[in-house]
Parts: structure tokens; sequence; C-alpha cells
């Protein structure tokens, strides 16, 4: 059996590591269960932090951002990360924030190309769709992108470094700042937003755009990630099943952190296996029913590679284990930390 006194005491040095009490209703809940060490762990591992360090984390960004508001023009300011879904296990959790240029933006030319050229794609929008999609191949070409990204580090630089005693610009995709009175870092990103067909055609809705990180060191504009759109899929799907999805997320972070097992599997990694599951199998369980679930899911995806080889990213833009056979083998790892806690479960309700 494990530990389970020690573990519970694990996540609550990490989540909440000034004390601050409780909600209510999860004390009650505790104290129906209090009989049972692995169901208290089980509740500890799926709980979210407590509203007041989030809070906190929030804080110290809008802070950078109100500096920066003082010498930057042109920049939109958003945040990315566990924090804006709650799926965050540390108290002290750092924040992103994005600063993305407003006097530009980038865009999927060859698919548009690719859909105004194949009359079987073009079938399927119709004619205000696709003079959309033409006005934006239309539009004219700017050639001051990387200037602008470059100004827009070297001006977040020149802000920061006098007015934060930590403020680390060695990064050449971020800037990280601790704010020392509220006890959080930040991570300022600069970058520019990117565009793809369905962001086009959901009238640049800011959950749909994606952005392109600016990388100081190559002066070039990154990879196109998509983070408000896994930002939105998670809070909204964890929304519909009554936060089900967000447990489930925690408690594989919370098992992964506490494992003496090599588990190489990020949060965005986690989040696409919790993501993948088909609500129907959980939206009505109840906590200790969701470990199951996660068992299930871990043993469908190592039990048929070409599932887990398919597995997409929240944001459908990304394959989580292709042509990666370290992450494969740390669905393993995470199956024989759960099965010992299913093992324990078992024998608790049974």
């Amino acid at each position: 059996m494990k530990d389970y006194k020690k573990l519970i005491k694990n996540i609550q040095t990490r989540t909440n590591p000034e004390n601050i009490s409780l909600k209510k209703e999860f004390i009650a809940g505790l104290s129906a269960i209090s009989y049972s060490d692995v169901l208290k762990y089980i509740r500890y591992a799926m709980k979210g932090v407590e509203p007041e360090y989030t809070q906190k984390s929030k804080l110290a960004g809008e802070r950078v951002q109100n500096h920066l508001k003082n010498n930057l023009t042109n920049v939109v300011y958003k945040y990315q990360g566990s924090v804006m879904t709650n799926t965050h296990i540390k108290g002290t959790s750092d924040i992103d924030l994005l600063v993305i240029a407003n006097t530009f933006y980038t865009f999927d030319r060859a698919s548009i190309n690719n859909i105004l050229t194949n009359e079987n794609l073009k079938a399927s929008l119709n004619s205000f769709q696709i003079e959309k999609l033409k006005n934006e191949l239309n539009g004219g070409g700017y050639s001051n992108d990387i200037k602008d990204l470059r100004n827009n580090r070297i001006g977040s630089e020149n802000t920061l470094l006098p007015i934060y005693d930590i403020c680390d610009i060695s990064h050449p995709k971020a800037i990280k700042i601790t704010n020392k009175s509220l006890n959080r870092d930040v991570d300022i990103v600069i970058a520019n937003w990117y565009d793809n067909v369905t962001a086009i055609l959901k009238n640049k809705e800011p959950d749909f755009r994606g952005i392109q990180v600016y990388d100081k060191k190559l002066n070039i504009k990154g990879k196109v990630d998509y983070p408000f759109l896994s930002i939105q899929r998670i809070n909204t799907k964890s929304r519909e099943t009554n936060g089900r999805l967000k447990k489930m997320i925690r408690f594989l972070k919370n098992v992964k952190v506490d494992s003496d097992l090599e588990i190489n599997l990020s949060s965005f990694d986690i989040n696409a296996i919790c993501f993948d599951i088909n609500t129907n199998k959980y939206f009505d369980k109840s906590f200790y029913e969701l470990v199951p679930v996660i068992y299930n899911q871990l043993k469908r995806l190592t039990n048929n590679p070409q599932l887990a080889h398919d597995l997409k990213s929240v944001d459908g833009n990304e394959f989580i284990f292709r042509d990666d056979s370290k992450k494969f083998q740390s669905l393993q790892s995470l199956i024989t930390e759960i099965d010992l806690i299913l093992l324990d479960l078992k024998k608790t309700i049974l």
C-alpha cells in the first residue's frame, strides 16, 4: 500500500503552501471519507488550487502588464497556461503573459490557396466564406514584422529591468521576472497572431487564433501554437461535465509529480490524454470512480499503439506520441502508479 499520508502532505505543501483555509464544502466532503486515506488522497489530488493563490498569479501578471503599457504600443495582452484552466497543481504557479503585436498578423496562405483552387473543398463553403478567404489573400504585405517583434522584446526588457530585482532576459523566447511581494514568477512572451482557415471563417475570434512566439536569439517567428483554443476547449468540456475533466487532469499531474518513476509527460500531453476520453464514460461518475476511467484510458492507449500514434493535442494540431517512444513508455509508468492506487481503492470500497 502507498503511504497516502505522506502523499497527501506532499499535495498540501504543493497546492497550499501558505495554509490558506480550505473551502467549507471540501472539508465537509473530507469528513465523510476521513476513514479512508486512499479516498482522501484521491480527493486532494483532484482538487483545484485555492482561488486566493490563483488570484495572486494573475495579479502578478497584471502588474507586469501595467508596467509594459507605459512603454509599448499596438500590442494585445493575453495569458496562457494551466492557470487559465485551473488545472495547475502548485499554489505558487507562475503565469505566462503574452505580448502580442497588433501591427501585423500572419496567416495560412497555402491552405487558403488549396481550398480556393480545389472545387470539392470550395463546394463546402458559401459565397460569403469564399469571399472572406479571397480578401485574406488580397491583403497587402507587411515588411516590418520581425522589427516590430524585436522592438517589443527590447522595449519589454528595458521597461522591466529597472523595476524587478529578478529579471532574467537571457532566454530567447521569454523574459522571466519574479514578483517578490506576491511570490510569483511571470514569463513575458513576445508573439504575433497567426490565422488558419478556421480562424478566418470564425471572424478572427481570439479563441480560434494562433500565435507565433518570437525568438530573440534567432530573430525569427516560431512555430504556430493555439493556446487559447486549448483553454477554451478544456474549460467548456469540464464545465459540461461539472468539473470532472479538470479533476482527472489534476490527478494525473499529482501522480506524476510524486512518482519515483520517470514519466516524460508534460501538462500539454496530460491534457490531451484526458480530453480524449469520451464524456459518456465519466459525466456522472463520483470522484473516486474517475480513477478507473483514467486507468482504462491509459490501458486503451498502451494496448493499441495506433490509437496512441493518432492521439492529438487538445487544439487538434499536434500529435502527442508520434515518433516519441519515451512518451509512450511513460504511459506504462503512469499505469503502474494508478494500478497500485486502484488496488488500494478496491480494498476500501468493496
